[in-house]
C-alpha cells in the first residue's frame, strides 16, 4: 500500500519551495476578517523556514474572473501572514512576469513570498499549460497545502505539480486526509454524522457513502424538508426538492437495511414570513409533524434539539457538516448553535466542516473544543463521497 508523501519525506533544505495554500479568506474594508485559513497553513510554513527553504506561496482569492481587480488582491493577506509569523512577508503584486522571476531568483534562504492572486489570470482555472509552466519555473519542490481547492483541476493544483519531480503534501493537507479519510473510514464507535444545509442534491452522494460507515445519521436544515415530503408530510412553503424524493426514500431504505439510526426532525421552528436579504422573519411558532400551508421551516424544534443532543452525547466519533436552520438569522439559529455546543461538550473525536458550521462554532466560542476543523468545502464533500481529488492524485506516493 502506498501513502502520500509529505514535506517531511522530501529534501526541501535550501530549496525553492512552491506552496499552494488556500488563503481565500473573507475581507472587510480591505482587511482580513477571519484568518483561520491562514493560521492553518502556519505549521507547513514554519517547517519549511526551519529547513532554510525559500517559501513561495501562491493562492487565489474570490472570483475575479481572470481579470486583475484590486478588490481581490492578496496584499492584506500578506500583511496578516506577516503578523502571524512575526517576520516579513514579501508581497509581489503579480504572479507572472520577468520582475517576479528576478525577485524570486534573488531571494535569501528563509524568505517568505506571497504571489498575487492566481485567478487574475484565466489560465489558472483553465489549467492552461503555458500558465502552469510559468509558475513551475519558480520552484524546485511543489507542496499542496490547500485541501479546499484540491477538488479543482486548476493550473496551480494539477498543472504545476505535473511539471516538477517532487510534489508532496503539506501538513494541513495531511491532516485533512487523515481526519476525513482514516478517522471516518475506521471510526471509534458509535459514529454519528450530523448533516444540514440547503439541498439533498448537494449531499446525496455523501449521505449514501456515510451510511456505509456510520451508526447514526442526524439530518436537519432545509434538506430535512425533502425527507419529510418524501414521507408524505406537508412542508408548507419550506424549500424542499420535489425532484429528489426518490433519493431521500433510498437513503431511508438504506439506513434501515444497514441498521443505521436515521434521525429526522420531529418538530420544526416555522415562520409565516421570511426576508432573507433583510435577515428578518415574521411570527415564529414550533410545529410538530406536517408544516401548515403558508408557513416555512427555518430551524429544528426543541424536541429535535433534545434528540440530536442525546445522539451526539453518546457518540465516540462525530462528523458535522451544515447548519440546522437559517443560522444567519439569530432567531433561526438555535438548532445550529445547540449542535455546536453538543459536539463541543462531547468527549467524542469531533470533525467539523462547512462554512456555516464553522462560523457557528466561532461565534459560540467553542471552536477550540473541536478535535479537527476542516478548511475544505466542496473538497470535503467530494472526498467523503469517495471521489478522487485531482490535486491529491497528482502528488508523489511511497510504500508505507
Amino acid at each position: 500500500m502506498k501513502r502520500l508523501q509529505t514535506i517531511a519525506d522530501a529534501d526541501v533544505r535550501e530549496k525553492r519551495v512552491l506552496v499552494r495554500v488556500d488563503f481565500n479568506v473573507p475581507l472587510e474594508e480591505g482587511k482580513v476578517a477571519d484568518g483561520s485559513r491562514i493560521r492553518a497553513a502556519l505549521p507547513t510554513i514554519h517547517y519549511l523556514l526551519g529547513q532554510s527553504a525559500k517559501v513561495l506561496l501562491m493562492s487565489h482569492l474570490g472570483r475575479p474572473n481572470g481579470q486583475k481587480n484590486p478588490k481581490y488582491s492578496l496584499r492584506s493577506v500578506a500583511q496578516e501572514l506577516s503578523a502571524m509569523l512575526s517576520r516579513p512577508v514579501l508581497f509581489l503584486d503579480d504572479c507572472l512576469g520577468v520582475d517576479v522571476a528576478r525577485t524570486i531568483d534573488e531571494l535569501d534562504e528563509g524568505s517568505v513570498v506571497l504571489l498575487e492572486n492566481l485567478r487574475f489570470y484565466a489560465g489558472e482555472e483553465a489549467n492552461d499549460p503555458k500558465f502552469a509552466a510559468q509558475l513551475a519555473c519558480y520552484g524546485d519542490v511543489y507542496v499542496n497545502d490547500a485541501f479546499g481547492t484540491a477538488h479543482r483541476a486548476h493550473a496551480s493544483t494539477v498543472g504545476v505539480p505535473a511539471l516538477l519531480p517532487v510534489k508532496v503534501a503539506g501538513f494541513l493537507m495531511q491532516k485533512e486526509l487523515e481526519f476525513l479519510g482514516n478517522r471516518t473510514g475506521d471510526p471509534k464507535r458509535p459514529f454519528a454524522v450530523v448533516l444540514g444545509g440547503a439541498k439533498v442534491s448537494d449531499k446525496i452522494g455523501v449521505i449514501d457513502a456515510l451510511l456505509d460507515r456510520c451508526d447514526r445519521m442526524l439530518i436537519g436544515g432545509a434538506m430535512a424538508y425533502t425527507f419529510q415530503l418524501a414521507r408524505g408530510e406537508s412542508v408548507g412553503n419550506s424549500p424542499a426538492e420535489p425532484g429528489r424524493l426518490e433519493d431521500a426514500l433510498c437513503a431511508i431504505r438504506k439506513a434501515e437495511e444497514k441498521g443505521v439510526q436515521l434521525l429526522l426532525p420531529v418538530d420544526t421552528r416555522c415562520t409565516d414570513r421570511l426576508d432573507f436579504a433583510k435577515r428578518s422573519v415574521g411570527e415564529l411558532r414550533t410545529v410538530a409533524g406536517p408544516i401548515p400551508a403558508g408557513w416555512q421551516g427555518v430551524d429544528i424544534g426543541p424536541k429535535t434539539i433534545g434528540a440530536f443532543g442525546r445522539a451526539i452525547e453518546s457518540a465516540q466519533t462525530v462528523l458535522w457538516n451544515g447548519p440546522m436552520g437559517i443560522a444567519e438569522i439569530p432567531s433561526c439559529a438555535e438548532g445550529t448553535f445547540a449542535v455546536a455546543k453538543f459536539i463541543a461538550d462531547s468527549k467524542a473525536l469531533s470533525i467539523v466542516g462547512g462554512g456555516d458550521s464553522i462560523e457557528a462554532l466561532n461565534r459560540s466560542g467553542r471552536a477550540g473544543d473541536i478535535t479537527f476543523i476542516s478548511t475544505g468545502g466542496g473538497a470535503s464533500l467530494e472526498f467523503l463521497e469517495g471521489k478522487e481529488l485531482p490535486g491529491v492524485a497528482v502528488l508523489n506516493r511511497m510504500s508505507a
